[in-house]
C-alpha cells in the first residue's frame, strides 16, 4: 500500500487570475469540481502581482485566467475543462502503470 501515494500525488495547479475577471471565476468553479475526482494543489497569484506579471510574460498568456500545471503552461482564457480531465485521467493511468512496474 505505500505505493498508494504515487497515485494521489497532487497537480500543482497555479491560475494567474485578473480582477472582475469572469473566466477567472468560472476556473476557480471548473478546478473545484474537478478536484473532486483528482488530486490537486490551487494557488492563485494575481496577474497584478510582481510574480504574475512575469508570469503572463514568460508565457504570453494574452488574457486571464493564466492556468499552468506543475509549472508548465496549460492554458489562458476560459478553461479547457475536457483537456484538463483528459490530461489529470492520462496522469493517473501512467502512476498506476508505474506502481504496476514498481510493487
Amino acid at each position: 500500500m505505500e505505493s498508494q501515494g504515487i497515485l494521489t500525488t497532487p497537480t500543482r495547479v497555479t491560475i494567474v487570475e485578473s480582477e472582475a475577471c469572469h473566466f477567472c471565476v468560472d476556473a476557480h468553479t471548473a478546478l473545484e469540481q474537478i478536484a473532486l475526482d483528482h488530486p490537486l494543489v490551487i494557488e492563485a497569484v494575481d496577474a497584478r502581482s510582481a510574480r504574475g506579471t512575469a508570469l503572463m510574460q514568460r508565457h504570453r498568456a494574452p488574457m486571464s485566467p493564466l492556468v499552468l500545471l506543475d509549472g508548465e503552461f496549460f492554458s489562458h482564457g476560459r478553461l479547457p475543462r475536457r483537456k484538463l480531465r483528459a490530461l489529470l485521467e492520462r496522469k493517473a493511468a501512467s502512476l498506476a502503470g508505474q506502481e504496476g512496474t514498481h510493487g
